[in-house]
């Protein structure tokens, strides 16, 4: 193999060619930087996913069981009338359900969809 030539002596075709090998370099860093942070986001993206699954999950095995228990003591209050109890049941059961939801929803709303480091490469790159 050749010595290398010193900066000063290289042709105009060596210095296009190391800088196509440069470039080429670059894109490729760039390219694994970018699937790099698409799997981030997709692996945060999932853990927000699970919140969800879970919390459905459990909402429904334990309102089931506190439907009926919450049913049954307000409608023992309320001289028999179950329907009453049912109700509250439900409005408790629905605003649970709903800070779940949220929770969940907040954890896919913070995966960075964008590639922040990616384009910050590429901005740095610019000319």
């Amino acid at each position: 193999m050749d010595a290398p030539v010193p900066q000063s002596d290289r042709s105009l075709g060596q210095l296009f060619t190391s800088l196509s090998d440069d470039a080429k370099q670059l894109f490729k860093a760039e390219l694994r930087l970018a699937k790099l942070e698409t799997s981030e986001s997709v692996a945060r993206a999932g853990r927000g996913s699970l919140w969800l699954v879970v919390a459905f999950g459990v909402v429904v095995v334990a309102l089931v069981a506190f439907t009926l228990f919450l049913a049954t003591l307000i409608g023992r209050v309320a001289n028999g009338h179950h329907w009453a109890g049912a109700m509250v049941a439900g409005v408790l059961e629905l605003a649970l359900g709903a800070w779940f939801v949220a929770r969940g929803l907040r954890e896919l709303a913070r995966a960075p969809y964008s590639l922040p480091e990616t384009r910050a490469g590429l901005r740095m790159v610019k000319p």
